[in-house]
């Protein structure tokens, strides 16, 4: 039996992994990156950064690789409500970074940065399967072909279902599931390829996305209440029935006359999950394995950025990495806080029932659309915009 021994291993090859590892191993540190996929492929995941994530990325030398090589950016963002067009915002003018969205389709993205992991020195294993953690003063990643890795710092970078949270003793929070997301990429769409195209129901309690991709490609987010429908769309078969829905959300119905469906058709809960303090004994949790915010808003490419940024400045600050890393969970917990905040709030406004609801909706929503300051910045600030009690006040209308 081999064992290697690394500075740095980071389990998950994906934006945060590869990110980190680019990182890292740029700054002359010893670093394996293990992912069980041979090759990426296509999955129902976050397919645009937000301008505040965007930032994040140049911050981490990647967002210019990235524009070039797989993205493009779209700075119109359009709102809907219901059948009446509300507001244009130019993101790349209105935001503090300066820029607008990057788009991007998932895998070529995955592809793109662990390249660039490995180009920067960085050791890339795939296919490889971690099969345990043994966390401790010096941790320990086994594979399952008998291979072990030690590592000064184990890094778990393996999206919502982590197996590295479970070997590393994390205890998963997690908000009671009450919204479901379907989503495709659809080919033939009629809608401008230049803007982001978001439509919000209140009375439907639906709300859809649509994220231009390129070569006449759109990413179709249609979100709704789970109570509100039994069936969940999935596979060829309901392609047809997603896309009436999509029709029925009252955007322009001439862009999905000629649409298809071109890849998964994919539904799952929206809600969020989360560790406290995603650092312990030797093993640090990033990305969604840290916190996933709930997709419902789009912030966990970012939201992995902006980790992956906190941990990368900590460990080549502080010699003590034990130290480093707990100042990254400190950072961590108080940008995910800030950011949950600010969506559950948004999801109450828009997503509740009943009278008390409909009475808030009648109170506030004039208010914030005469002064859209009282809407925290979810696309330009991200986790910074405010969210203290007298944000949620003017949110809501209160003050």
């Amino acid at each position: 039996m081999s064992r290697l021994q690394y500075d740095l291993v980071i389990v998950g090859g994906g934006l945060a992994g590869s990110s980190l590892g680019l990182n890292m191993a740029r700054a002359g540190v010893k670093v394996l990156i293990l992912d069980r996929e041979a090759r990426f492929r296509d999955r129902v995941r976050g397919e645009g950064i937000f301008p505040w994530g965007c930032a994040e990325a140049r911050s981490l030398g990647i967002y210019q690789d990235l524009r070039e090589r797989c993205g493009r950016e779209i700075r119109m963002w359009r709102r809907h409500l219901g059948a009446e067009r509300t507001a244009d915002r130019d993101l790349a003018a209105t935001t503090p970074s300066g820029l607008g969205m990057l788009n991007f389709r998932h895998e070529e993205m995955q592809e793109v940065l662990i390249g660039l992991a490995e180009k920067a020195g960085a050791t890339v294993r795939r296919p490889a399967e971690v099969v345990g953690v043994n966390p401790g003063p010096c941790p320990e990643v086994r594979l399952r072909d008998g291979e072990r890795a030690t590592a000064r710092l184990v890094v778990g970078a393996d999206g919502r279902a982590s197996r590295v949270r479970g070997w590393g003793g994390f205890t998963v929070c997690r908000n009671p599931d009450f919204l479901v997301i379907a989503s495709t990429i659809h080919e033939g769409l009629g809608a401008p390829d230049d803007a982001i195209q978001s439509c919000l129901s209140i009375e439907r309690g639906q709300s859809m996305l649509l994220y231009p991709l390129g070569a006449g490609l759109h990413r179709s987010y249609l979100i709704h209440r789970a109570a509100d429908r039994a069936q969940r769309f999935s596979g060829e078969r309901d392609a047809a029935a997603f896309l009436a829905a999509c029709r029925d959300m009252e955007m322009p119905a001439e862009w999905f006359g000629a649409a298809k469906q071109n890849g998964l058709l994919a539904s799952f809960d929206s809600s969020a999950s989360w560790v406290d303090h995603p650092a312990r004994d030797g093993v640090v949790l990033i990305g969604d394995a840290a916190g996933a915010s709930d997709p419902t808003y789009g912030c966990g490419l970012a939201l992995a950025l902006r980790d992956v940024r906190l941990l990368r400045d900590q460990l080549l600050a502080e010699p003590d990495w034990t130290i480093a890393a707990d100042r990254y969970a400190e950072a961590h917990d108080r940008d995910f806080a800030g950011l949950k905040r600010i969506t559950d709030w948004f999801t109450d406004m828009n997503f509740s029932t009943g009278p008390a609801a409909d009475a808030t909706r009648a109170r506030s929503m004039p208010l914030r659309a005469a002064d859209p300051s009282r809407l925290p910045d979810l696309h330009g600030a991200g986790p910074d915009a405010p969210s203290d009690e007298h944000a949620r006040m003017r949110f809501y209308g209160l003050i």
